[in-house]
């Protein structure tokens, strides 16, 4: 199932086994900077061998109609700088989803980063049909806050430690969207 999203600076499109080596590319160019908000990887984490398989099973999660894995792609370069997933994906009684994306240092604050998430969340709610869409974030990372602010989510409130990165704890906040909000 090979989707694709136009935004005006970036697009969005269901990753495919080609894409590993770039993916290793930018998770490397993002190792340090990514692991302020997420969990360290181990050093294997960051070979084709481990992304080839992450992608296939992204494949057949698709299939199965319980998780989504875009890469975000420059318009101009076609250069991968960011990844964005639309996962735990529950049916009624829920029809949920959680989203979650990173983008490349050397791209943030130029507006990707929102547009991306409002690429997938249209994603979600016209084609998944889902009632709303969840998204957690640090306190800490404003620019993710700001993110999920301009794309209409709205905080419904602290998760006290909730996430386990990199040795502590760390508190997170919980936004959602929900349908008739989109």
């Amino acid at each position: 199932m090979n989707l694709l999203f136009n935004g005006k600076t970036c697009y969005l499109r269901t990753l495919t086994v080609d894409d590993a080596e770039e993916m290793v590319q930018l998770l490397v160019r993002n190792r340090d900077y990514w692991a302020i908000y997420e969990p360290r990887h181990q050093d294997s984490y960051f070979t084709a061998l481990v992304q080839r398989e992450k992608i296939r099973e992204s494949i057949y999660q698709a299939r199965e109609n319980r998780e989504y894995s875009f890469g975000i792609f420059e318009h101009e370069s076609n250069k991968m700088i960011g990844h964005i997933s639309m996962y735990s994906i529950k049916r009624l009684p829920f029809l949920s989803a959680l989203v979650g994306y990173s983008i490349d240092e050397g791209y943030i604050g130029k507006g990707i980063a929102t547009e991306a998430v409002r690429l997938v969340n249209t994603f979600g709610f016209e084609q998944l049909r889902l009632h709303r869409i969840e998204a957690y974030v640090s306190p800490k990372n404003m620019g993710s806050i700001r993110v999920l602010q301009k794309t209409g989510f709205l905080n419904e409130g602290l998760l006290r430690e909730f996430l386990y990165i990199n040795g502590v704890w760390e508190d997170h906040y919980q936004f959602a969207l929900l349908e008739s909000e989109f």
